[in-house]
């Protein structure tokens, strides 16, 4: 019997009477990170990397029954062995190892396999068994270096700034925002939505270093100079972005490798930068597990388990209610990791 089994309330380890992000309410949870489609309110316990202490008492409640783990540190559960491993999606975010009755699994949540120095990097985890996401399961996505991307959005914003107009980055709010202040930091001031500063706060708090930035409240038409702005996607319909005129905007997803995402959302540019994979880094990823059952959740599924099929993996394609980066819809419509809940 598999160690580790997926049913209504998601991926089960009947043997320890857990579930590793379920989206039904369960007694014990273990999460990868603390984006609202893995992190989901209504269990009874709680056990993630420390890392994502404030912000899952932020977005979940202070009184939550919440465990926190170390990367590399075991928790021995009826026999079955788990830990905690870096996956370079957002900060907090780990792969789960699950041991027991000789079986090895790794539940990859989501992962990055660049190296953004802010976030602490993947590592492959050798295992029998791996279930990985597989958002941008396609060879079309193919990211170049996060330094050039940056580089390009400061180039951008330059040179709106000497045409006299600001720039909106529109980015989520856990995770990409602070990627993309850390990469940015060159370009400070940058104005913040208010929920980009709570969660700047509460990853301050568990130690990663950010600027003090400012609120858009904070910048005065018409006085001010331009300036850059950074929003979550589903507040594009806000009042207080509509009063940062004249301004050009831009979405930052990996999405945006596609010109016609960003132009659907009538944006002025977009930026291809993730906090996924992209293929090269899934296929690199698959590799270093020497993992020879492969599970694919979350993205495109059924094209890249067949590839990894074709390519003599023992490949499964399983269904799941994690959104990873939902392929954008027009603004008005988004849904982002703060509208789940």
């Amino acid at each position: 019997m598999n160690l580790l089994q997926w049913g209504p309330y998601g991926i089960e380890c009947p043997q320890a009477g857990v579930f590793i992000d379920p989206w039904g309410k369960v007694d014990r949870a273990l999460l990868t990170h603390a984006h609202a489609d893995h992190a989901r309110y209504g269990h009874k316990h709680y056990m993630a990397h420390a890392h994502n202490r404030a912000v899952l008492r932020q977005r979940l409640g202070n009184n939550i029954s919440l465990q926190e783990i170390e990367y590399e540190e075991t928790i021995e559960i009826n026999g079955v062995r788990f830990s905690w491993h870096p996956a370079g999606h957002i900060p907090g975010s780990a792969q789960i190892r699950v041991a027991g009755n000789n079986q090895i699994w790794v539940v990859s949540g989501d992962y990055k396999t660049e190296n953004d120095h802010f976030t602490p990097a993947f590592e492959p985890v050798k295992c029998s068994h791996f279930i990985t996401e597989c958002t941008f399961g396609l060879p079309i996505y193919h990211w170049k270096p996060q330094a050039h991307t940056a580089q390009a959005i400061a180039d951008w914003h330059l040179s709106n700034v000497n045409q006299g107009y600001s720039t909106l980055l529109y980015a989520y709010s856990l995770g990409k925002a602070q990627l993309l202040i850390h990469l940015l930091k060159n370009l400070c001031p940058i104005y913040i939505h208010p929920s980009i500063a709570e969660m700047n706060r509460a990853l301050h708090a568990v130690g990663f270093g950010l600027p003090e930035l400012p609120l858009i409240s904070a910048w005065k038409p018409k006085v001010d100079a331009p300036a850059l702005f950074m929003a979550p996607p589903g507040a594009s319909n806000e009042k207080l972005l509509r009063r940062l005129s004249p301004c050009k905007e831009a979405n930052v997803s990996g999405w945006a490798l596609v010109r016609g995402m960003y132009r659907r959302q009538n944006l002025d540019n977009g930026f291809a930068l993730s906090d996924h994979a992209d293929w090269p880094g899934l296929l690199s990823a698959i590799k270093g597990t020497g993992a020879e059952h492969i599970y694919c959740t979350h993205g495109f599924t059924s094209e890249f388990s067949k590839y990894l099929s074709e390519q003599g993996y023992q490949s499964t394609e399983i269904h799941t209610r994690f959104l990873g980066d939902a392929a954008p819809e027009p603004m008005s419509t988004l849904e982002t990791d703060e509208s789940i809940h």
